[in-house]
């Protein structure tokens, strides 16, 4: 249903239908430099954490389709992605200064060797972003309660995951399923909430899957996923929380650890530089292919001003093209 009323909730579910048609659509790019690429990119990809110092960060918050692909698909979707939402008035600046800040922030990161995005350091600060009047939900703790109880026992991996995560063993804990995201609603997720020192406390293990694109090479027998991987090369400082044990993605949840999106975003915000720096975040990413760092750069000089936009629009057609033959398919 959401997928009908919502080209941007269309582009966000159907990464494996992007992944066949963005070659055929941009010849030109898919033989550009690989690396272990976001895959699933767009505009609300984004969230916040607390790294081991309590302090907030910023930057891509799903890996489930992270996959070896040329650099230019992660930033070609994350162009087309704000093409849509600029079509549909959630962010206010032009196309092509969103695809320049994009770009600007990308390239500029890959020459320094990376930028990792704690917020309120330096010029990307809180109300640039627009994060600063996103106040934690006061019925964070209420909404995850109130979640269905998970009456049956859990797989013993999925629970040993779940109470080597809490803060101290034996604590007594409930266990609620969770259903979120757009790409990722197939997927497992169970949350084991739990009483300590005075507050509540919660971490979720979500099943792990290979991503769409390895489907799409038919090596989803053998290949594992890459999640680990690109969180581990990525330029950051890490969720000491999040990790991957056996089958399941573990992470803690907290009003302050959540995903962005655009439309919650305040209108007061600097959106030349949110734009520049998700280009600044991928690029993060793409150093953990560090080796590849001199071929993209060489790659993107060689590249005419405008075949981000080009390329960006392109792709954004397709997907609304796709969209309208979804819509009258499903009635």
């Amino acid at each position: 249903m959401q997928m009908r009323g919502d080209l941007f909730a269309f582009l966000r579910g159907t990464f494996y239908r992007w992944a066949e048609l963005w070659p055929e659509a941009c010849p030109d790019l898919r033989d550009a430099p690989r690396v272990l690429a976001i895959g699933d990119l767009h505009v609300d990809s984004f969230g916040t954490w607390r790294d081991a110092e309590g302090r907030l960060c910023w930057g891509v918050d799903d890996f489930d389709d992270a996959y070896p692909l040329a650099y230019t698909n992660d930033l070609v979707r994350l162009a087309a992605s704000a093409r849509i939402v600029i079509d549909d008035d959630r962010l206010a600046m032009s196309f092509r200064d969103a695809c320049d800040a994009i770009l600007e922030g990308y390239r500029g990161t890959l020459r320094q060797g990376g930028c990792p995005i704690v917020l309120g350091e330096r010029e990307v600060t809180l109300e640039r972003l627009g994060i600063a009047a996103l106040k934690p939900p006061e019925d964070f703790w209420p909404k995850l309660q109130a979640l269905p109880h998970v009456r049956r026992p859990l797989r013993s991996d999925a629970r040993r995951a779940l109470e080597h995560a809490l803060p101290e063993p034996g604590l007594k804990y409930s266990v609620v399923t969770r259903t979120t995201g757009m790409g990722s609603l197939g997927q497992q997720r169970f949350a084991a909430i739990a009483m300590w020192k005075g507050g509540l406390v919660a971490r979720e293990v979500k099943s792990m899957v290979p991503s769409a694109l390895a489907w799409l090479d038919g090596r989803v027998n053998r290949d594992e996923s890459y999640y680990e991987r690109a969180l581990d090369g990525a330029v950051r400082s890490r969720d000491p929380f999040q990790s991957i044990t056996g089958a399941w993605l573990v992470r803690r949840l907290s009003p302050d650890a959540n995903p962005i999106e655009i439309i919650d975003l305040p209108k007061k915000r600097d959106e030349a530089v949110l734009l520049q720096s998700m280009g600044i975040e991928a690029a993060n990413v793409h150093l953990g292919s560090r080796r590849q760092t001199r071929r993209i750069l060489a790659d993107l000089q060689r590249r005419k001003a405008n075949w981000l936009r080009a390329a960006a629009r392109a792709m954004a057609d397709v997907v609304h093209d796709e969209w309208k033959t979804f819509r009258k398919a499903a009635g």
